[in-house]
């Protein structure tokens, strides 16, 4: 029987305390993956809610781990394949499976494995073991691993440096594939790993993201990078910098969606909107690759991920790398895809009709001393608005909830707008609503006060120096929240927060057709129940290709 030639680089970790009971053996002619499968739920059966969540501990499901696994293009003799949040080794065994079962296989593989929980070590370490014999044995591949128990971001972020990484490269370190279900957890800006990672770090990062563009920048040229993350990187402010960074050195060439957010870790009860992203180490892409091509996948869950639905679509229509943002967007049907080319095409923005979106100034937890149960309009208090307020096409005051509905006239002045015609969207939506935006006109006339609060968790659509008509509000309204909209929306955004900078960026119709539209709009009783036939009137197909009426 050969012997595992591997290593293990050791960080300080204690004590550690095993779960209770005997750690799984392999059993005969099991698959390394599955035996890694076993293992993982037996030492997460002993954990807390706690420690899973502190250290992210979610075990990649063996369908997925097959399907990220085969994602793998590099096609050489000797491999080197890097997994920076190892676990239990399920994606470890997936990858290197997948590289032995080939017709063509590699000569040798090398596998870095770094893990941080210091308790899993030993389970990870058993399950690398049989790894290798069974490779070994079956396959007549020799393979050796390197098992580094330190934090992924903190002994390797040196790579996002320039001189970093070249210097890295040079002694022969980079990898050939790296393959991943990274820790999702928000870390503080003034964490050691985000300023250890700062030039991909804005506001509170996700550690996930941190993850992605460390392991990208340890990949050789043409090299393999799949990661399983949720969506939320692929949009929004608060990954701005990592995406110029990651998308700087990565082309993707495969995404696949899970369409059901409990769909990706079903048994682990985590609710995400997942995607599996697969691309190529590719510095110049944006220059050299023109006609690159992208495909877009998606399945209800894991039991059809075999049975997926594909499309394969020039990249640049979904990113953009010479844009600011470089967003990537995700049409799952040509349906989205028309949807994109529609808004695309549409004249105008907010700026370009004088209009701003902001977010509400008032900020409940540090405006204690102003906010109140009761008041007297407009004597002492103004009316206060928060998400509940707002419905579809719809904004009602006040509905005596058990917050707060008045704020204080002296005092607040600050955290008071004017009181005028408005369109207020809520920020977030519930985790499986049927739409994303949800938007309201709000009318000065409806409210005798000369102002009002909003609270932060609402975005307001204003004209600065000026006012916006109540068809402008109408209009604007009726259009965040027809499902035209929020299509669009759901090709930017897989999370639940509607960022005010993705609808600054979004093109809108000519300010005459929302005018139009709005006073339509306002002469409907029931305003939702044909909303989307009274949109559909304004934008239709035209010779195959959406385009605008008006």
């Amino acid at each position: 029987m050969p012997v595992l030639k591997q290593m293990v680089d050791f960080q300080a970790i204690g004590q550690v305390k095993q779960p209770s009971g005997q750690m799984p053996v392999p059993q005969s002619g099991e698959r390394p993956i599955h035996y890694a499968d076993r293992v993982g739920e037996w030492y997460v059966a002993g954990r807390s809610d706690k420690q899973r969540k502190d250290y992210g501990l979610f075990l990649t499901p063996t369908a997925v781990a097959d399907y990220m696994a085969s994602r793998i293009m590099t096609n050489m003799g000797v491999i080197r394949a890097l997994d920076p949040a190892a676990g239990a080794g399920i994606l470890c065994c997936a990858a290197v499976e997948a590289l032995v079962s080939r017709e063509q296989k590699p000569v040798s593989i090398e596998v870095v494995a770094f893990e941080i929980d210091a308790g899993l070590i030993a389970p990870l370490r058993a399950v690398l073991d049989y790894l290798s014999d069974w490779c070994a044995h079956e396959h007549g591949v020799d393979v050796a691993v390197r098992v580094r128990v330190k934090d992924f971001i903190l002994a390797n972020a040196l790579v996002l440096e320039p001189d970093g990484l070249w210097l890295t490269q040079q002694a022969g370190k980079s990898f050939d594939i790296v393959i991943a279900n990274p820790p999702y957890f928000k870390i503080g800006k003034h964490d050691p790993r985000a300023v250890a990672a700062s030039g991909v770090v804005h506001g509170q990062p996700n550690i996930y993201a941190l993850f992605m563009a460390v392991a990208a920048a340890m990949l050789r040229e043409r090299g393999d990078f799949v990661f399983i993350t949720p969506r939320s990187f692929a949009s929004g402010p608060y990954f701005h910098r990592f995406r110029n960074v990651f998308f700087g050195m990565i082309r993707p060439t495969a995404v696949h969606v899970f369409d059901c957010r409990r769909s990706a870790f079903r048994r682990d009860a985590v609710l995400q909107e997942n995607v599996i992203i697969s691309g190529r180490r590719d510095d110049d892409w944006s220059k050299n690759r023109a006609g690159s091509r992208l495909t877009i996948s998606s399945s209800l869950g894991i039991r059809d991920i075999d049975a997926l639905q594909k499309r394969d679509i020039p990249l640049r229509t979904v990113l953009d790398p010479e844009s600011e943002d470089r967003v990537l967007r995700l049409p799952l049907c040509e349906g989205d895809e028309n949807v994109l080319a529609l808004i695309d095409s549409w004249p105008s923005s907010l700026e370009d009709q004088g209009l701003r979106i902001s977010t509400g100034p008032v900020v409940p937890f540090r405006a204690t001393e102003f906010t109140a149960r009761e008041g007297k309009v407009p004597e002492s208090h103004v009316p206060l608005l928060w998400m509940n307020h707002v419905r579809a096409m719809q904004a009602i005051w006040p509905i005596a909830r058990h917050k707060p509905e008045y704020i204080a006239c002296a005092g607040a002045e600050k955290l008071l707008v004017p009181n005028r015609n408005y369109v207020l969207i809520r920020r977030f939506s519930a985790k499986e609503e049927r739409r994303r935006l949800t938007a309201a006109p709000y009318l000065a006339s409806k409210l005798p006060v000369p102002r009002i609060g909003l609270e932060n968790h609402l975005n307001y659509i204003h004209r600065p120096g000026g006012d916006l008509s109540a068809d402008e509000a109408w209009g604007l309204a009726a259009l965040y929240n027809s499902k035209l909209l929020d299509t669009w929306f759901r090709t930017i955004n897989g999370n639940t927060q509607v960022s005010a900078t993705e609808l600054r960026g979004m093109r809108l119709p000519a300010s005459e057709v929302i005018v139009s539209l709005g006073r339509k709009v306002r002469k409907m009783r029931e305003p939702m129940e044909n909303l989307d036939e009274l949109v559909s009137e304004y934008f239709a197909p035209t010779e195959g290709r959406v385009a605008a009426i008006g």
